[in-house]
């Protein structure tokens, strides 16, 4: 047995006895190892063998052996494996025999490879499991690798995972584990198995799938720019020697770090966090860098028209933003530079009657509001409305002393494990600690002083979207204004609204709202030259690309409720009668029974479709989407005219041709939010086909090594790596012809607890909870930001 197994805590389906009772080609009785061990399985049941291990009291502690591992010399296990821009080959290795994969990624949007039993695996007997396999990465890249679980019902169990350059480890996913059934509020959970195996991290879906019917394990990469290589073995499934029971206690200490494990740059003291800054403050130049103009643009390049404001024109053949002195602007910057997502669940709350509750005509959502802390008056009531939340924290304030400031309250949140409660931002109050007062007004002004002269000092060109408006007449650095529309407006559903119901854009209150937002907006921004133009609303669940339910669900889903309640129901009606005769007419192209018009009205069900019905699901689709942009673009042009709309920041998972075709008639700019490695032409030739001025959003990596539990939506191994990973997005960016900007998300870590509206507790930031700067991220953009307007234009002469 290799010594290795016996420390990581977890004993392989190869080390299994075999029928003599010794281990398997390993040399080892087993008496020497049971005690310390509990046993693992194998996976293909028809490969299984049932060869009892003799009874004896060591062996009492190990369960049945059902299965061997895979091996990959046998063609039963081949035929079970699906490739998708793959290729393999087995190759042996030290008497094993392993599967090498070639993932052809760069020409393609995504590359994996999936096991895939003649029938699903029955793992329902195995009481605490997990999923492992042995992957080696014999590249000088790190690989981000997605997997999904799936059962025979559909339900999907999706984890991600990173495999460092040049390594070799066990990786596992459990899929029976106390841990999946508890709501902690925290996107992904410290890892509760006692193990130096690698753990893959949550996503999204099913936690609780069907294991008594696992259809498939599914692995992949995406949206990367180059072939991927990784060889497989040893898969198996895997029982933990112990699982920590306080795995869930004790997490943060007084600076909202990590309280349990080490890291680099840990704040230990005050003094520490005080010295740090000082070393900072006395590197800042505090101005543009050299070569740009005022606004940070291009002032060794060429000059174009100066209107005063930002806008966009066509240069040598790509879209670019030309700034206020008529100088070229590429936007490559942070976003999210605000108090209001740092801020934590503490597991605690007050009697209802003292919270203010949200007002109808509110235009900020809950998730943007600051620290709304509880009143004086409620503090009395404080009690403890989660003992899991509150056993997290090794210290919290109380409100009565200075950091108690920090407290804040949100009225609802989006998912965890209350509805509501207290907040604490440990962010805030490190601030308060580093700048040695307690005075908002203090600490919060030298917080802005510092953010931007760190901006301009690694060479960012300006901010990007959820810019506190603080910011906004400091006419440092060009900003985005944001907004949101909300009210009490009608809605609509996709039938997958991930973060809320769309709007109903036929309703005369959307549009009163569309209007109350944008004058908000023009109130902050007050006409100012600085600001490069409007957001609003984000990651909306317009429709996704894959399914005919899941592209036009907006349409399907309103075609099944009453006209009468629904103004965009009415408009599908309207549009309809214009396009066919009669009801019988419609039902000959759609091959359906509608009775009447009353009867579509009322609400009809669709769920079998021909080409004539898609085509009109397209074009309702179309409707629904040009009204939204066009009230939107209508209130932005009415309030801010000298600024440009930047559209509704699509997400990769939420839009459709339809969607995108009817906000390029409106928006100046088209938004996304583009959670990959890098842009590559396979996902984004539709820019070429709208022909577009088009920006990042949003875009982000993160790391393990930064003492938080989950390092965001793309995997670094390190945070050197995730310098070179932003270098290859940016870079990326910088060389397509249709972006204009980029937009990093965040600047600052996310809780290590969670956010407070939904758990999101990434190592996104390019500063720490302690704002403390990540070095290797930072020396990596400004590389990149040293070079953006001569590798996009080359050496342009100065006209």
């Amino acid at each position: 047995m290799n010594t290795s197994l016996y420390a990581k805590g977890f004993l392989s389906a190869r080390d299994i006895l075999n029928a003599n009772g010794f281990l398997s080609a390993k040399g080892f009785m087993l008496s020497t190892i049971a005690l310390a061990f509990t046993t693992v399985t194998g996976c293909d049941q028809q490969a299984a063998d049932n060869t009892a291990a003799p009874a004896n009291t060591a062996t009492e502690k190990l369960t049945a052996v059902t299965a061997l591992p895979w091996d990959f010399s046998d063609t039963k296990v081949l035929k079970s494996l699906t490739l998708t821009a793959a290729d393999t080959r087995v190759i042996g290795e030290n008497g094993e025999q392993k599967l090498a994969i070639a993932l052809h990624s760069k020409d393609h949007k995504s590359a994996g490879f999936s096991f895939t039993p003649s029938k699903p695996w029955d793992w329902s007997q195995e009481g605490q499991f997990a999923f492992a396999l042995d992957i080696e990465n014999p590249d000088a890249n790190s690989v981000h690798l997605y997997v999904s679980a799936k059962d025979a019902a559909g339900q999907s169990h999706n984890r991600s995972f990173v495999v460092p350059a040049n390594s070799s480890d066990t990786y596992f996913m459990a899929l029976s584990d106390p841990d999946l059934s508890i709501e902690t509020g925290i996107r992904s959970n410290p890892n509760n198995w006692q193990s130096d195996y690698t753990p893959m991290i949550w996503r999204y879906g099913s936690k609780n799938i069907d294991v008594s019917q696992v259809k498939s394990i599914e692995f992949d990469v995406r949206g990367v720019a180059q072939d991927k290589h990784l060889i497989v073995d040893n898969l198996r499934l895997i029982k933990p020697q112990k699982l920590d029971d306080q795995y869930l206690e004790g997490l943060v200490d007084e600076f909202g770090q990590i309280d349990k494990r080490q890291f680099h740059n840990k704040i230990e003291t005050v003094e520490q966090l005080r010295a740090l800054d000082a070393k900072e403050q006395a590197t800042f130049s505090h101005t543009v860098p050299d070569g740009r103009s005022k606004f940070n643009g291009w002032a060794d390049g060429p000059k174009l028209a100066a209107t005063g404001y930002f806008h966009t024109q066509k240069y040598q053949g790509k879209w670019t933003l030309v700034d206020p002195q008529g100088y070229l602007f590429f936007s490559n910057g942070i976003a999210n530079v605000r108090m209001s997502n740092t801020s934590t669940i503490t597991g605690y709350d007050f009697d209802q009657q003292f919270i203010e509750q949200r007002a109808a005509g509110d235009f900020t959502p809950e998730d943007s509001i600051g620290l709304n802390r509880a009143p004086e008056a409620a503090w009395p009531s404080r009690y403890v409305s989660s003992e899991l939340r509150a056993n997290m924290f090794t210290w919290l304030p109380s409100y009565d002393e200075p950091l108690g400031k920090h407290f804040g309250y949100r009225r609802e949140v989006h998912t965890g494990a209350v509805e509501k409660g207290e907040t604490y931002s440990f962010y805030r109050a490190n601030l308060a600690r580093k700048y040695a007062s307690d005075e908002p007004n203090v600490f919060m002004s030298k917080w802005r002083d510092t953010t931007v002269d760190r901006i301009l000092d690694w060479g960012f060109t300006s901010f990007g979207n959820w810019i506190d408006p603080s910011f906004y007449q400091l006419n440092r650095i060009p900003y985005f204004a944001n907004g949101w529309i909300i009210g009490d407006f009608k809605t609509v559903s996709s039938g997958n609204d991930y973060w809320s119901p769309l709007p109903d854009p036929f309703d005369p209150v959307f549009k009163k709202r569309a209007m109350v937002t944008a004058k908000k907006i023009s109130q902050e921004v007050q006409d100012n030259p600085w600001c490069v133009g409007v957001f609003i609303d984000n990651e909306k669940s317009w429709g996704q690309e894959g399914s005919i339910e899941g592209k036009y669900g907006i349409v399907i889903h309103t075609l099944n409720v009453d006209a009468k309640e629904s103004p965009t129901k009415a408009q599908f009606v309207a549009y309809l009668k214009s396009h066919y005769s009669d009801i019988q007419q419609l039902n000959e192209k759609w091959n359906t029974g509608i009775r009447s018009w009353d009867a579509l009205a009322k609400g009809v069900s669709i769920d079998k479709f021909n080409d004539p019905l898609i085509a009109d699901l397209s074009a309702m689709l179309s409707l629904y989407a040009e009204k939204y942009f066009e009230v939107v673009h209508d209130a932005v042009a009415q309030t801010l005219p000298n600024h440009m709309y930047m559209g509704a920041r699509f997400a990769d998972w939420g839009m459709t041709d339809e969607i995108r075709k009817a906000a390029a008639k409106y928006a100046d700019v088209m938004s996304y939010n583009y959670y990959k490695e890098a842009i590559t032409d396979q996902a984004w030739g539709f820019l070429a086909e709208i022909d577009k001025p088009s920006i990042i959003g949003e875009f982000h990596n993160g790391a393990l090594d930064s003492g938080l539990l989950n390092p965001g939506l793309i995997h670094a191994e390190s945070q050197a790596d995730r310098g070179k990973k932003y270098q290859e997005y940016v870079n990326s960016v910088i060389d397509n012809p249709y972006l204009i900007g980029a937009h990093w998300f965040q600047y600052i870590d996310s809780p290590l607890t969670g956010r407070a509206y939904d758990g999101e507790n990434y190592n996104v930031g390019f500063v720490s909870v302690t704002d403390t700067p990540y070095q290797p991220l930072v020396d990596a953009a400004k590389e990149v930001n040293q070079q953006i307007y001569t590798r996009r234009f080359g050496n342009a002469p100065s006209q």
